[in-house]
């Protein structure tokens, strides 16, 4: 990956462990073990749906930049609907707290997405490529008159 993808990358993950964190933390203390067990799960969900669905738009970024913006859309879109489907196949899980897991998966979520986009904000990513010619202007097309 190239070290503008590492630092998106890190600039949108930590902020959003660190929500996970404070949120693993919280349900612990509301709901006991199985509530820090299903933030923690709903951290890692995020965490790695989001994480793989960066790389992919990175990838398609390079590859196919005329895609990029529809592919982003059409991503995020798919990410979300995974979510939900997650949040539907776990609704009746005893295995963790699933208030905490879901609460934890919205809030890793939301910051996910605004770390995401206050990063590409700040980032000095080139939108126009420099010219590799010898720096003479361009003749005049058209008509004269």
């Amino acid at each position: 990956m190239p070290s503008n993808d590492v630092r998106l990358l890190l600039h949108t993950a930590v902020p959003t462990l660190a929500t996970g964190v404070i949120a693993t933390v919280v349900s612990g203390v509301v709901a006991g073990g199985k509530g820090a067990i299903g933030a923690v799960v709903g951290t890692l969900v995020v965490v790695l749906f989001m994480g793989i669905g960066l790389v992919v738009l990175q990838r398609t970024a390079k590859s196919l930049p005329q895609l990029f913006q529809a592919m982003g859309l059409m991503l995020y879109t798919v990410q979300l609907l995974v979510l939900f489907i997650f949040l539907a196949l776990l609704k009746d899980t005893t295995a963790f707290d699933f208030k905490a897991f879901a609460f934890t998966l919205l809030a890793t979520t939301v910051v996910w997405v605004a770390a995401q986009a206050r990063a590409y904000m700040k980032a000095k990513i080139l939108y126009v490529e420099p010219s590799s010619g010898s720096g003479d202007k361009p003749a005049r097309k058209g008509s004269s008159s």
